[in-house]
């Protein structure tokens, strides 16, 4: 039997190593599932997921120059649903107003150490007024990490 990328086939775990898990393949061949490939969780141990001996349904996800046949058992199924986002836009950023551009983004002022955005309630500012903000922004925060760098330069011991 002849295999190609992309394609769907049963088969039977015939080795598990700490990077991965040899399936044997119909037609006598066989190919290794990558510990990454294994499921859409993060997989410590190859052991907690798979047995030898197991059916698994593996796709054949690339088949290098010496003809080795990498596997996905991940991707031979569904993914899982995604869980629903949080309601109150708990991402960091505010949601834009629709319509045309309300207000928008701007970097804090002040100093903070967060880096983060904050909503500024103003009219509309163009290109240029943002960029100007944030390069002030940017000049503020690199002259604050230079003035640290020498202070904590300066508590090694004297000589």
């Amino acid at each position: 039997m002849e295999f190609g990328v992309g394609s769907i086939v049963e088969g039977k775990v015939t080795g598990i190593t700490k990077f991965g898990a040899f399936v044997s393949l119909p037609g006598g061949r066989s190919g290794l599932v990558h510990i990454s490939e294994i499921a859409y969780s993060y997989v410590n141990d190859v052991k907690d997921h798979l047995t030898e001996g197991q059916e698994v349904k593996v796709k054949v996800i690339g088949i290098d120059e010496n003809n080795r046949i990498n596997l996905s058992i991940k991707k031979a199924m569904d993914p899982p649903p995604r869980p629903p986002r949080p309601a109150g836009g708990q991402s960091g950023f505010a949601p834009r107003p629709s319509g045309p551009r309300q207000g928008g983004y701007a970097p804090r002022q002040g100093g903070g150490r967060s880096g983060g955005f904050s909503r500024q309630p103003s009219e509309p500012e163009s290109f240029e007024e943002r960029l100007k903000h944030f390069m002030q922004a940017s000049d503020s925060k690199l002259s604050e990490m230079k003035y640290t760098e020498k202070r904590s330069s300066r508590r090694g011991g004297r000589k």
